[in-house]
């Protein structure tokens, strides 16, 4: 299989996005579609858990209108287009049955777990899920050891994404100036939340929920570095390698 590497940027300003930094001070990771291949899982539970009350969607609906959104914000678009508000019974309901789903169905994405032994540069995770789903989530795919305590949640700003909240609140947490942060994300909300927070983006494209998405697409028109393959990382951001001979340290 090929692997892609888009790197047409469009000439235009495009809010200072048109290049990435070679020595980011903070690698901030999305977690669902990014570090763990979990969105397909996630949107055939979604999907099921709503019929189950009457409410019909389907998989394209769940990626442009849920995808990389906090629970507030999906319940709050559930309720717009469906007229159907998901209660705590409904939410409890979606998130155990997920995480049951986890237990047998998830998996790291391919590749991050030699990515991230090689990085030098710091690393940390800001996700729009719950802390026990992106917590057990980590585990389940033996990246915990990777982060430790470096995992930022939707539930402690705000507003989450495409607001930068969270974002800016992992930089703070981090001690890293956000113009100096890089984030790595799958969704269209998410590149937005790390536009709005003044920091630079690469979009991951290798999860299953994105597949047979046109390269134009992926990339916003040009606007938007994109990979799909974690093997291609380190061709956009060099510096954050570790050399082979060195050490695997802290």
């Amino acid at each position: 299989m090929k692997h892609r590497l888009c790197y047409r940027i469009q000439p235009a300003t495009n809010r200072g996005h048109e290049a990435i930094t070679p020595f980011p001070e903070l690698i901030i990771f999305d977690c669902d579609g990014v570090l763990i291949d979990s969105e397909v899982i996630s949107a055939r539970v979604l999907i099921e858990t709503l019929a189950s009350v009457g409410v019909k969607v389907d998989a394209a609906h769940v990626q442009t209108h849920f995808l990389g959104r906090s629970w507030a914000k999906v319940a709050a678009e559930i309720r717009h287009s469906h007229g159907y508000l998901p209660g705590t019974d409904f939410e409890e309901k979606y998130r155990t049955e997920l995480l049951a789903r986890f237990e047998d169905e998830l998996a790291p994405a391919p590749g991050i777990h030699t990515l991230l032994a090689r990085l030098t540069t710091r690393a940390c995770v800001a996700t729009s899920s719950s802390p026990k789903r992106a917590l057990r989530s980590l585990e389940l795919t033996g990246l915990s050891a990777f982060f430790e305590t470096r995992v930022f949640t939707a539930s402690e700003v705000e507003n989450g994404k495409p607001a930068p909240d969270l974002f800016l609140h992992a930089a703070r947490c981090m001690q890293a100036d956000p113009a100096q942060c890089l984030v790595i994300e799958d969704s269209l909300p998410g590149i937005e939340a790390a536009h709005n927070a003044g920091m630079q983006v690469l979009r991951f494209t290798g999860g299953s929920h994105l597949r047979g998405m046109s390269e134009e697409a992926l990339s916003l028109g040009g606007t938007v570095r994109c990979f799909d393959n974690w093997e291609l990382f380190f061709e956009m951001v060099p510096h954050a390698n570790r050399q082979p001979d060195e050490r695997m340290g802290k």
